[in-house]
């Protein structure tokens, strides 16, 4: 009789079967995870550094650099991120439109440069022709609106002098009554509120503007802005 295996030694095992598939199978697999981990190393490194804000900002207030802090938000022309690098503009010149809350990334759409109207205070919109407002023009700016049309001037009606229709304006001898600055000047004084559709600098097309302005000059505006009868001049900002 055959002897039989001594008790206590371990039972032969046959050679393990190599599965040529599956090793290839595990190679692709490592390949496609050290595909995926490029990618997402390539993806992370194109980034823009954006606004975010970090304290509660009401509808129309504006927004302190105080209450600003920079992110990385992944580049997507699809959506208007406002750079890190305009926050100064940003807290100077603009204003939200919406509630903010901590945490929100800014973008273009809540933020406006329209604030909130004294009651002596208007806005109306002008379209100009190239030749009727200096390069450059943006929101904020101080400006002159003239009337550049060939028939009589329009009355603004402002406290400038120019066709305010006082009586004694035009005594020769009066002393109280200021000298009018140009029947030409339709407001000596405006806002630009808004840029419409352009950066201000010269081109081919009409250029939209609201303009903040008072309202006693609102009428002769919007009569000479309807003709295309009007040219802006930057002027000096109060104060200086």
């Amino acid at each position: 009789m055959a002897a039989g295996p001594v008790p206590g030694e371990r039972l032969p095992t046959p050679p393990r079967e190599r599965r040529p598939a599956l090793a290839a199978l595990a190679a692709l697999l490592v390949l496609a995870g050290a595909l995926g981990a490029t990618v997402l190393v390539l993806r992370a490194g194109d980034r823009v550094e954006a606004v975010r804000i970090t304290e509660r900002v009401p509808a129309g207030e504006r927004i302190p650099e105080s209450a600003m802090e920079s992110v990385l938000v992944a580049d997507d022309s699809a959506v208007n991120y406002v750079p890190w690098g305009q926050r100064s503009q940003v807290a100077d010149d603009l204003r939200s439109v919406t509630d903010l809350v901590p945490g929100t990334v800014l973008v273009g759409e809540m933020l406006t440069g329209e604030a909130s109207l004294p009651q002596d205070e208007v806005l109306v919109g002008v379209s100009l022709q190239p030749g009727q407002y200096p390069s450059g023009l943006e929101a904020g700016d101080a400006v002159a609106a003239y009337w550049v049309g060939d028939d009589e001037a329009p009355d603004s009606g402002s406290d400038s002098g120019s066709g305010s229709g006082d009586e004694g304006s035009g005594d020769e001898g009066s002393e109280s009554a200021p000298p009018p600055i140009g029947d030409d000047v339709i407001a000596d004084r405006a806002t630009v509120a808004a840029v419409h559709g352009g950066d201000g600098v010269g081109g081919n097309s009409a250029l939209p503007v609201t303009l903040r302005v008072g309202a006693d000059a609102a009428a002769a505006l919007t009569r000479a802005a309807s003709n295309g009868e009007v040219s802006l001049v930057i002027v000096a900002p109060p104060g200086e």
